[in-house]
């Protein structure tokens, strides 16, 4: 008998210290999930490799779930704490990164950020978007071309950013005018693309939370570097989700959400010529930003 009971007791019947990562995922059903099975046992492989290393104390640990059970009471439809944790952690730029693999010399990706609105307004070339009139005028131009350096012609280039008080329109939706700073514009048969905006400035992200207590704790300041959004997309061709950097930003180099790639910092240049202000509807200065995208076909992307 007492062989036959040995022989139908599990491998790691019982908790151990020394086999924990075993007990636990010995417990998973043979008909799991096979990449839940893959996602789960590394997950459990790690955290109680963390908590090994770590060695806390119960109150340590029960602080540990408080902060999490704060950020999860702070998300609503508006705000989602999570994500913020996992951009603050750097996480949501290496899944991006992980996703977003592409050919030499083709834009990279960075995060799309919670303030994306779908269905902005469709310009003609040149349409001013600031719509509050608030900050130093800008005029983005440039092209759309494939990795082989060919213009892409009716590619859509869709871009938001933050007013000069550094919020979306959507934060202040009884300040801001509807859709104020942002909008979609397409390329013309060479590829071209412009158009007119302020210069974008550094914001906090909001850090009234757990996470902004974390960063705290951690001696981190919740600032984005000054950047404007874009979304580049043509048929056949891997759309590309990214941002601009102005390149005298003081947080360029510690953006909160590690969000800032060296390939994404782009030249912008002052301009006192009151003739091509004035041309622009512009009082001298202004900002003028060249700026390429270079998409890779979607085969190259796979």
């Amino acid at each position: 008998m007492t062989g036959t009971a040995d022989a139908a007791r599990p491998k790691y019947p019982y908790f151990e210290e020394e086999t924990s990562v075993d007990v636990v995922n010995a417990r998973m059903g043979p008909d799991v999930d096979p990449r839940l099975r893959e996602v789960m046992g590394v997950l459990v492989k790690h955290l109680h490799a963390a908590i090994k290393e770590i060695e806390p104390t119960h109150e340590e640990w029960l602080q540990g779930i408080k902060f999490l059970t704060d950020v999860g009471k702070m998300c609503s439809d508006w705000r989602q704490e999570f994500i913020l944790l996992s951009d603050t952690l750097g996480v949501s730029m290496l899944v991006d990164a992980i996703n977003h693999r592409r050919p030499n010399g083709a834009t990279e990706n960075t995060i799309l950020g919670p303030f994306y609105v779908p269905e902005a307004p469709r310009y003609e070339h040149g349409a001013n978007i600031c719509l509050d009139g608030k900050g130093e005028p800008m005029v983005v131009h440039g092209r759309v071309l494939d990795t082989q350096g060919k213009p892409i012609a009716g590619a859509l280039i869709d871009v938001w950013q933050t007013n000069d008080d550094g919020f979306y329109d959507v934060q202040q939706k009884d300040v801001q005018p509807d859709w104020n700073l942002r909008g979609v514009f397409t390329t013309d048969e060479k590829g071209e693309y412009w158009y007119r905006s302020v210069k974008p400035r550094y914001y906090p992200i909001p850090d009234d939370g757990p996470v902004g207590k974390m960063l705290a704790a951690l001696g981190r300041h919740p600032n984005r570097a000054a950047h404007v959004h874009y979304i580049v997309s043509a048929p056949g061709y891997d759309p590309v989700i990214t941002h601009i950097f102005a390149p005298d930003c003081r947080y360029l180099a510690e953006d909160a959400v590690f969000g800032v790639k060296d390939s994404l910092i782009a030249d912008f240049t002052k301009v006192t010529d009151r003739e091509k202000a004035s041309a622009l509807g512009f009082e001298p200065p202004f900002w003028s930003v060249e700026w390429d995208f270079v998409l890779a076909p979607k085969t190259a992307a796979a």
